[in-house]
C-alpha cells in the first residue's frame, strides 16, 4: 500500500510540472539526424533544406504531437483539412522567434492571433515504405493539393558540391537561419539516429542546466555579468557572451535548461568560445 501511495504522489507531480500542452501516453518513432562532418558524404545525393528554428511536431492524422508525446493544442481551424496520413514536420514562426513560436504552441488554451502567425512545414512521410525522393514527390501532391494555408512543405533543393554546401550555410547564417538539414535520395524513413539525414551548422550547440548568476562589471553593472552552467561529466563553465542587455536585466533562471554554442573543445572537455543562444525550458 505505501508503494502505491508513492506512486500516485510521483505521477501527481509528474503531471504538475510538465508543459501546459495535453500529455500523450506515447512518443512517435521520429528519424532524428546526426551531425555532418565535412567530406563525410557525396552531396550530390542528398536532397538540401534549411534548418528550421521551429518546433518538432508529428501529424498522428488527427493531433500535433512533439517529440516527448505530448499533444500540442493547435486551434482547430488550424488543422483543418491536413491529410489524414501521418507527417513529421515543424512548427515554425520565422528566423529568431523560437521563444515566442514556444510561448504560443505550449499553452493549454490556444490563442487564434498567435496561432495565425505560425505554419506546419513538412518534411517527411513517417509511415511511407518508399525513398525520400518518392516521398518527396508525394509530399508535392498532399500540400498542393490541400487549401489550408498553414500546411506548407520545406523547399528540399540539390547542390552540386560541398563547397556549395557551405557557400549555401554562410548564406543561411547570414540572414539569422539556423543551418542546413540532408536528407539521403535513396534512404527510407527510420526511426531513431542515423546518418541518412544530417544536420549542417555554422557552429556547434549544446544544453547545460543554469547553476548561478555572476553579476556584472563595468558597462554590465547591476546587470548579469555571466551564468555558470553545468554539463554531464560534473563539468561547470561560464557563459557571458550573447546576451541582450534586457536578458542581463532578466537572465534565464536558476535550473534552467538553456542552449548554447561553441567552436571545439579543451583537453578537459569544456566548451571554447560558449554562447548563450536561448533559453530550452524550465526545470522542475
Amino acid at each position: 500500500m505505501q508503494q502505491f501511495y508513492f506512486l500516485m504522489f510521483f505521477i501527481s507531480i509528474f503531471f504538475s510540472s510538465s508543459p501546459n500542452y495535453a500529455a500523450d501516453l506515447s512518443t512517435p518513432a521520429l528519424m532524428l539526424a546526426k551531425t555532418y562532418k565535412k567530406g563525410q558524404v557525396d552531396i550530390t545525393q542528398y536532397w538540401v533544406s534549411e534548418k528550421l528554428d521551429g518546433v518538432r511536431a508529428y501529424w498522428d492524422g488527427e493531433k500535433l504531437i512533439s517529440k516527448q508525446g505530448n499533444t500540442y493544442t493547435a486551434p482547430s481551424w488550424f488543422t483543418k483539412g491536413f491529410p489524414s496520413q501521418p507527417l513529421d514536420g515543424e512548427l515554425w514562426l520565422s528566423q529568431g522567434h523560437f521563444q515566442q513560436l514556444l510561448g504560443t504552441v505550449t499553452k493549454k488554451h490556444p490563442i487564434d492571433e498567435e496561432w495565425r502567425k505560425i505554419s506546419y512545414a513538412v518534411f517527411d512521410l513517417p509511415n511511407n515504405k518508399q525513398s525520400f525522393t518518392h516521398r518527396l514527390k508525394i509530399l508535392h501532391q498532399l500540400i498542393n493539393n490541400s487549401i489550408n494555408p498553414y500546411l506548407t512543405l520545406i523547399h528540399q533543393y540539390r547542390l552540386t558540391s560541398e563547397h556549395a554546401l557551405y557557400e549555401e550555410l554562410n548564406k543561411i547564417a547570414s540572414i539569422g537561419g539556423e543551418g542546413l538539414m540532408l536528407h539521403h535520395e535513396n534512404s527510407f524513413y527510420q526511426a531513431g539516429r542515423n546518418s541518412n539525414i544530417l544536420k549542417v551548422k555554422p557552429y556547434l550547440d549544446a544544453e547545460a542546466t543554469v547553476i548561478a548568476h555572476i553579476s556584472g562589471k563595468g558597462k554590465f553593472k547591476g546587470m548579469l555579468g555571466s551564468i555558470l552552467v553545468s554539463i554531464p561529466g560534473d563539468l561547470q563553465f561560464r557563459i557571458g557572451t550573447g546576451f541582450s542587455n534586457l536578458q542581463r536585466l532578466s537572465p534565464p533562471p536558476l535550473g534552467s535548461l538553456i542552449t548554447y554554442t561553441y567552436h571545439g573543445k579543451t583537453k578537459k572537455g569544456i566548451p571554447k568560445f560558449a554562447s548563450f543562444l536561448r533559453i530550452r525550458k524550465n526545470k522542475k
